[in-house]
Order: structure tokens, then C-alpha cells, then sequence
């Protein structure tokens, strides 16, 4: 089968664009033709004022991506289109794309942009569900919630709720892929048809095998912004008597916060900065356990697949998907989000008991080999493809009887 796979890449790595590799990659090992449609938000970088003023209007419809994707599938002729990230240079013009030359397509929702602007569902340092809610968008509007302004937020308001009314997210989309019953619940309210909806996790295509370090410090991985709990993370080290040395991963707007954190700590708290990818997972096989403190709804966070399958236990705050991939009590331990106290007591807990936390490791290593592979995702994402593909056939069937019987009607009209 050759498949095209189309992704905006971000700024900044993050795990989207490491998903859209290794699917890239698992997709070739099975001995399929992969064709790639990639686009990367560091060309705005090289944009005159004129092309960044009118970005919010490409984010609705990129004649550009329309037109180049069309002649790539004319060329290729792929047997499915497979999307990721969109936004804000591909834009949904690329599905009427593949409408016009019957491919079918596939969406991953790696985000709630589909009924969040800002597609976190979180604002002002707390989960924020008023558009949702009220089935509007006029409180991101207000608040201007993506980018803190109000003229992008409109843009990206504009984008969704044009193409929900012309149809395109119900009819030109034949799969959907959720990473989570959470997020596939969540997103339902967009208007999304059910049955287009099906759910298939990440998954990491190298298995980089169980860790066998010291264990002797406790890690966080992530950037460093509100949402993934980076504040309740540094007041829970503070509350410690005697913590265990933390070492911090990643980059972002709290780095200050971070670094002053660092300067009170005496030593316990070590940042390290942004780390390339073999590095954070040399960290995690040293690690006694990963604190995952999001107060957000991570949609699937792949350090915690990396966790799990570096045989590291972790402290995670029970919200949205979590639960589903943090098994409490048996591959890590759960915690209120947004409560220092309660981290700080999970914490204490973890590290007076090495052997109980050595154990759950273990049970997530084992929850990695059974869930989360290359060879288990694998046959969820052709089963993916062919129902895409018997939609798309389906359609054609109905559109192709539609417009015979309406030609069999127009002679008896003419006679009459």
C-alpha cells in the first residue's frame, strides 16, 4: 500500500512530530510506500510583514498546500492520505484536496483544537471548558486565548467553525484516530460522527529496553509551561524534608521560575535544559521514577510511554487520559492535580519504599510489551486504513447510483 503522510511540524519538537516519524517508520518496515507531505512553522520565520498578516486567512485556506497537494496525489496516487498537524500552514484545504481525487483520508487528533482555539482546554492556569460549554467560541474570543490574541484567536476560531458548517470535518474526513477514550469522549462534542471515531494509542517503533541505572534521582521530562504543572512540581520539592535529588528536562517560558527554583534548592534540584533524545532516555533508565504533574488533559504523553518501557515507575496527576496508561498502584502512582501537598506526600512515599516502586517498573515494562509496540500498534492502523478506504469506496458507490438514477429522471422530465 503507498500512504501519504502529511504533517505541519512545530517550532519546537515536540511528541507529535516524534508520532509522525516513527509511524513513518513503521509503516516502511512493513514494506509500504510511504510519501510524505511536510510543511514546518520555522518557514513563518522567512515570511515579509505582508505573508504574517494574512497568515490567519491561510490558516482557513492555503491556496498553496491546496494546489501542491493535489498535484503530489496526482503524481503518487497514494491508496490513503494520512494527517496529523495541520495547523497553521497545510490548513483543512488539503482534505477537499483529496476530495477531489478520491483519496481517502485519515486523521490523528493530537489535540482538542476542534473545540479549543487554543486546543488545551486550559487557560489562566486551570482546565477551561466555556466554549465546549457554551458551543461558541466567543469566550476564547474574549480572552484571546490563542497566542493572548484576540485577532489570531479569530482566525483560528474562524478556521474551525467555517469548515464544521461547509462539512468538512464530518464528511470529507472517512477515520478519525483518538489517542484516548478521554479524548475521543472530549471531542465528541465537536459534532464529530461517532463511528468515524477510532482509537489507537501511541506507540514507540524502537523499544529502547529496560534501564539498569542507579535510580537515584527522581525526573521530570516536558516543557516548561503552566499547564504540564512545572509550578505544583517545584512547590512539592520545597515541602520535602529530605527529597530526592531532581533533575529537570525540557525548556520553555518558565525556564526563570525554574532556575531561581534551582538556586533555593541546596542542590536538589538540578535543570538540565533541553536534552536531545537519547539523552532524556538515558535519564529515564537512571531514574527511580518520572513525575508527570500535568494540569492539563495531555491527550497521550509519550514520556509515559517512554517510562513504561525504560521499566520507570511514575508519579502522575490523575487527569484526563492518565488513568488509562497509569495503572494506580500497579505501574505508577496517581495524585491530585494541582495539589503540592498530595505530590509531596506521593513523593515521600515513593522514596521510602524502592522496592514497591522497583516493582512497578516492572508491571509497566510488561504494560509496554502488551500495549504499546510497533508490532501491536501496527495491525490497529491498517484496520484503520481499510475502513477509510471501504468509506471512501462506499461513497462512491452511493454518489455514482445518486447520479444515475437522477440521469434516468432528467429524459421522462424532458418528455413531459
Amino acid at each position: 500500500m503507498k500512504v501519504l503522510l502529511a504533517h505541519n511540524f512545530y517550532q519546537h519538537p515536540g511528541g507529535e512530530d516524534q508520532v509522525v516519524l516513527a509511524e513513518t517508520e513503521l509503516l516502511r518496515a512493513a514494506g509500504h510506500e510511504v510519501v510524505t507531505f511536510y510543511r514546518g512553522n520555522s518557514e513563518i520565520k522567512g515570511y515579509s510583514s505582508l505573508r504574517v498578516a494574512i497568515l490567519g486567512a491561510r490558516t482557513v485556506w492555503a491556496r498553496d498546500s491546496y494546489a501542491d497537494m493535489r498535484a503530489l496525489l496526482r503524481r503518487e496516487r497514494p491508496a490513503v492520505a494520512h494527517f496529523h498537524n495541520i495547523f497553521p500552514l497545510i490548513s483543512p484545504s488539503v482534505y477537499h484536496a483529496c476530495m477531489s481525487e478520491g483519496v481517502p483520508v485519515v486523521q490523528t487528533l493530537h489535540n482538542y483544537r476542534l473545540i479549543c482555539p487554543s486546543a488545551t482546554l486550559f487557560r489562566d492556569g486551570h482546565l477551561c471548558e466555556d466554549c465546549p460549554d457554551s458551543s461558541s467560541f466567543t469566550p476564547a474570543i474574549a480572552h484571546g486565548c490563542y497566542r493572548g490574541s484576540r485577532p489570531a484567536t479569530v482566525a483560528v476560531a474562524s478556521m474551525i467553525s467555517i469548515h464544521k458548517a461547509i462539512g468538512t470535518w464530518s464528511r470529507l474526513i472517512d477515520s478519525y484516530i483518538a489517542l484516548s477514550d478521554f479524548s475521543r469522549n472530549k471531542l465528541l462534542s465537536s459534532g464529530l460522527p461517532p463511528e468515524k471515531i477510532d482509537i489507537k494509542p501511541n506507540f514507540l517503533h524502537t523499544d529502547p529496553g529496560a534501564g539498569n541505572g542507579p535510580r537515584d534521582y527522581a525526573l521530570f521530562m516536558g516543557r516548561l509551561v503552566p499547564e504540564k504543572g512545572v509550578a505544583n512540581l517545584l512547590a512539592s520539592w520545597a515541602k520535602l524534608p529530605n527529597p530526592l535529588p531532581l533533575r529537570i528536562a525540557g525548556d520553555g517560558p518558565l525556564r526563570s521560575e525554574v532556575q531561581r527554583a534551582v538556586g533555593r534548592s541546596n542542590g536538589t534540584i538540578d535543570w538540565l535544559g533541553q536534552v536531545p533524545h537519547e539523552r532524556a532516555l538515558e535519564l529515564l533508565k537512571g531514574a527511580r521514577f518520572l513525575v508527570f504533574p500535568s494540569e492539563w488533559y495531555e491527550t497521550f504523553g509519550m514520556a509515559l510511554l517512554e517510562s513504561l518501557a525504560c521499566e520507570t515507575p511514575v508519579i502522575a496527576a490523575r487527569i484526563g487520559p492518565v488513568p488509562e496508561i497509569i495503572i494506580d498502584g500497579v505501574t505508577g502512582i496517581h495524585f491530585t492535580p494541582g495539589n503540592a501537598d498530595d505530590l509531596a506526600s506521593k513523593v515521600q512515599w515513593a522514596c521510602s519504599h524502592p522496592d514497591f516502586m522497583a516493582r512497578m517498573g516492572t508491571a509497566g515494562r510488561q504494560e509496554f510489551l502488551a500495549k504499546y509496540t510497533a508490532n501491536h500498534n501496527y495491525p490497529m492502523l491498517m484496520g484503520i486504513y481499510e475502513r477509510a478506504l471501504a468509506r471512501r469506496r462506499m461513497r462512491h458507490t452511493v454518489s455514482a447510483s445518486t447520479n444515475s438514477s437522477h440521469a434516468s429522471v432528467r429524459p421522462k422530465m424532458a418528455n413531459l
